[in-house]
């Protein structure tokens, strides 16, 4: 039956009255009498990305499960029969982050010691320690779902559904094999996601470098030569395969008063050599440090060869490292305009190393770490 109109009171309380509107429709299972007298329409699929139960719900999760109700509504008031399913995900660095907290575990060895059986049984204890208040706050928003006929990424039955899902493209040729530059853990030995990286997001100090990396002999500029590149990732430095310049840019060659060396950088980035520069004052005594010897732009640099910092690689110039490449994400707000490139450990790097041949689809990278951030024995010093 309707409910009849009523008088509004003079006074209204819109949280009283929503409470009222959740509690008839508890007493009359309005919910689920709506999918009943649904059955036999046209079916409506909503693929909704489950949440943690880990942590609290917030308004980011309020937010996004609105929109979805919303979705779900409009679907079944234009005629449509739309089951809706809470399902919980139960794989994942936040729940295996509570873990480690919990039982002081640093890496993947100590998971090993303590034995994989045990540590998913620790893992499972936990995965639903909110699930009553993430249930108390969805229905309290006015969201329809059903939450009796849930279900958990954990279950066998769901995890066996994903991989006959990852079967069928498999069998119909839709998956490959690739590489991506992504945030990694060393700790949990595992990619990570950018919703994971944001979880744990800090600003900390970095060490920087600036490196010169000489031209070889036949690059056409004066014996001992240098590019200059700057990096926050010194770590990478053995890894290095490339220089990048921006071609539309102006470089120059200048000679250091002090001790006789040539250097090349982007013109604008002067201050990284001398930061006295920046000083009004000590400006002018700044530019007396050094002589500028030419000015050309970016391009005039490409193709030419270099020494890298370190030679364990040093094969890899057959196939196209250590020379200077271009690309457009080089600029002039920081380092020196000349950016050190390592590809397994960087997007752009990666990217801009594909354009130019310094790697190839398919082919193994330089990447001298294991999967605990450990350098290799391809870089035996260390």
């Amino acid at each position: 039956m309707p409910r009849p109109f009523e008088d509004v009171p003079e006074r209204f309380s819109f949280p009283e009255n929503e409470e009222e509107v959740l509690k008839w429709w508890e007493e009359h299972d309005t919910f689920k009498e709506s999918i009943r007298r649904s059955e036999g329409k046209p079916y409506y699929s909503f693929y909704d990305g489950p949440p943690f139960a880990t942590g609290l719900p917030h308004y980011g999760h309020i937010l996004a499960g609105t929109i979805k109700d919303i979705v779900c509504r409009y679907a079944h008031q234009t005629g449509h029969c739309v089951q809706r399913r809470f399902g919980w995900d139960c794989h994942g660095l936040p729940v295996e982050y509570e873990i480690d907290k919990k039982l002081n575990i640093t890496g993947r060895d100590d998971v090993l010691k303590m034995g994989v059986d045990k540590y998913n049984a620790e893992c499972r204890a936990i995965v639903m320690r909110y699930s009553k208040e993430w249930e108390a706050t969805v229905k309290r928003v006015g969201r329809w779902i059903d939450f009796e006929n849930d279900y958990k990424t954990m279950n066998i039955t769901f995890m066996e559904s994903v991989w006959w899902v990852f079967k069928q493209l498999h069998d119909k040729g839709l998956v490959y094999r690739g590489f991506k530059v992504m945030p990694y853990s060393c700790p949990c030995s595992t990619p990570l996601s950018n919703f994971e990286v944001q979880q744990n997001y800090k600003e900390v100090d970095d060490p920087s470098v600036v490196c010169a990396f000489p031209l070889l002999e036949g690059s056409g500029r004066a014996k001992g030569t240098a590019l200059v590149a700057w990096t926050t990732t010194p770590w990478t430095l053995p890894s290095n395969l490339a220089l990048c310049v921006n071609p539309e840019k102006d470089y120059v060659e200048i000679r250091d008063e002090a001790s006789g060396t040539i250097y090349i950088l982007m013109a604008a980035r002067l201050a990284q050599l001398y930061p006295e520069l920046n000083n009004e004052k000590k400006k002018k005594e700044a530019a007396k440090k050094f002589t500028e010897l030419s000015r050309f732009k970016g391009a005039d640099l490409k193709g030419l060869q270099y020494q890298p910092p370190f030679g364990y690689f040093e094969s890899t110039r057959a196939t196209g490292s250590f020379r200077v490449i271009t690309g457009s994400f080089v600029t002039e707000e920081s380092g020196t305009g000349i950016v050190h490139c390592a590809p397994a450990f960087g997007e752009e790097d990666y990217n801009v190393c594909m354009a130019h041949g310094v790697v190839r689809k398919g082919e193994k990278l330089v990447c001298p770490l294991d999967a605990n951030g450990r350098v290799t024995d391809e870089v035996p010093e260390f």
